[in-house]
């Protein structure tokens, strides 16, 4: 199984004003492609390299860090490119609105705890909304390019949501205002994809 870069869904421009073109041309063209490249490079030969990915990820401790790093940053990117894609549903659906109220109260405390764990994240990193295996919604964080599907995670589950917080996905445009790239992203975030991953258990 050779990883491939995925082919966007929409232009680069079309998050503007929000996500600029040359962030989403740079991002999506080098720093992902070079995840796959990478992973690619890190499996060849190896037992894992016809492996799914996401079955990779699972038992993700017994791996070379290059395939940690890189395969989690193949999946990640890929997992964010499609949330968000423009024009979808500006609120979640009325199954994924219920768990969010029942799991936080509302949508504006989700929001706020949401962002509270992508500012909060030192460093590079990932802010998400998992769904456990216990059906409860959580906010986490994780560190580089790790993801809750890993068994080194702290919190695991099915990602729903999430939120690439590397200065990579935000400097051309943010400099260092993190806090104003985490609330534009909420004029960008496709609800219908997110409502699909709630449904669905995952992609």
């Amino acid at each position: 199984m050779t990883h491939q870069l995925p082919v966007l869904p929409y232009a680069y421009n079309a998050l503007e004003p929000y996500i600029d073109a040359k962030t989403m041309e740079v991002h999506h063209s080098k720093h992902h492609q070079a995840y796959v490249d990478n992973l690619n490079k890190a499996l060849a030969g190896t037992a894992f390299e016809n492996t799914p990915l996401k079955e990779v990820l699972s038992s993700i401790s017994t791996q070379h860090l290059a395939v940690r790093n890189n395969g989690g940053g193949h999946y990640n990117h890929s997992f964010f490119w499609n949330l968000l894609q423009p024009g979808g549903a500006k609120e979640p659906g009325a199954a994924l609105a219920k768990a969010i109220d029942d799991s936080f109260g509302s949508l504006e405390t989700f929001k706020k705890q949401f962002a509270d764990a992508a500012t909060g994240r030192f460093g590079s990193g990932w802010a998400w909304l998992v769904l456990t295996d216990n059906k409860k919604l959580e906010i986490t964080s994780t560190a580089n390019q790790d993801n809750p599907l890993m068994d080194i995670a702290a919190l695991k589950g099915t990602p729903i949501l999430a939120l690439d917080v590397w200065e990579h996905a935000y400097y051309l445009h943010y400099q260092n205002r993190r806090a104003d790239y985490i609330t534009a992203f909420w004029n960008v975030v496709n609800w219908d994809v997110a409502d699909k991953n709630f449904q669905q258990k995952g992609f």
